[in-house]
């Protein structure tokens, strides 16, 4: 081979060796979520591994894994591995973190809010939240961003639910401890179960019906084809956060916590914005699918309201008085 083919290998070679180098830099990182890869909850966590790779030149690389596949489809261990250290990032909800953190149900004690601006007010940086993530930082969790699964709807297969009677006798598939007992308030018998097994009990009429925000579940997982009946009563909202192990966390420099915080919060922003679009056109699109939507009066949610008050004292004091009133107070301002 001539001098100047040489040259070309060796050059070719050197190429081949800073390409490898390279990929061989890059941190795989692993996210798990709770729900379906169509879902406003995956489209968040895909844009989160968007920025990072935007961010770092391809340094960072993360994976999405959806329905909690990371936890054997326990979307109630994802929180817990991450404290660990044995996952990455978690993407899960408030609710979902109860069995760990049991002041996380602050957020869903029963008629807590009314609209988004609440919502926002205690979600906002400096906002009674921040109580909430010092909490998880103490399970070695880091919370980097507030996400949005939504105000919670019921639907079922029996009955149109217009009182709180009509929840008497329903059997409902429910995602936490705090659930169980606003729908034994209701009369209703609450079913715990994974949301990874949840469709197939709704098809096999397992359960009757299950709660859940319209842009965030009930449409992109497409309940709307095992369900007949729907009721906007905005009993309960639910958040969700995207969370990181402390441990990783603190190796990073600080530069590189700063970065996660934007690129987290960026993504996070996205994901409520989509799921409160998909929310916002939501009922017209199920009531072109077939739904029988109710949506209730002033006077018929206050029935409810009333109905679900013992659940939700008795959840407000397992949850603390102190961080109860530092909600209320946020919510009162924004109103």
């Amino acid at each position: 081979m001539s001098r100047m083919g040489w040259g070309r290998l060796a050059l070719a070679t050197a190429l081949v060796s800073a390409m490898g180098m390279g990929a061989a830099l890059a941190e795989t990182l692993r996210l798990s979520h709770n729900t379906g890869d169509g879902t406003t909850w995956h489209k968040g966590a895909e844009r989160f591994g968007e920025l990072l790779a935007e961010r770092t030149d391809g340094e960072m690389d993360l994976r999405v894994f959806p329905n909690a596949q990371l936890a054997g489809g326990d979307q109630m261990r994802q929180a817990d591995m991450v404290g660990r250290g044995a996952l990455d990032f978690v993407m899960t909800s408030a609710i979902n973190v109860t069995p760990l953190v049991q002041e996380m149900a602050v957020f869903s004690l029963p008629y807590m809010y009314e609209n988004y601006a609440q919502v926002d007010a205690t979600t906002a940086d400096g906002g009674p939240a921040e109580a909430l993530r010092d909490i998880l930082r103490d399970k070695g969790i880091e919370v980097l961003a507030w996400g949005e699964n939504g105000f919670r709807e019921v639907t079922n297969n029996t009955r149109p639910i217009r009182t709180p009677a009509d929840m008497a006798g329903l059997n409902m598939r429910v995602a936490g401890p705090m659930y169980i007992d606003v729908m034994n308030a209701l009369g209703a018998n609450p079913q715990q179960m994974q949301w990874t097994e949840t469709l197939t009990a709704l098809q096999q009429g397992v359960v009757d019906g299950q709660e859940n925000p319209i842009g965030a579940v009930i449409i992109p997982q497409q309940v709307y084809e095992m369900q007949s009946y729907l009721t906007t009563w905005h009993y309960s909202y639910d958040p969700i956060f995207l969370g990181i192990s402390k441990a990783k966390y603190d190796a990073y420099d600080a530069e590189t916590q700063a970065m996660l915080r934007e690129v987290a919060a960026e993504a996070m922003e996205y994901q409520r914005q989509i799921t409160r679009e998909g929310t916002e056109t939501g009922v017209a699109f199920l009531r072109e699918k077939g739904m029988e939507v109710h949506e209730p009066t002033p006077e018929e949610l206050a029935a409810f309201r009333e109905a679900t008050q013992p659940a939700f004292d008795q959840w407000a004091e397992r949850v603390g008085p102190e961080l109860v009133a530092s909600f209320q107070d946020a919510i009162a301002q924004a109103q």
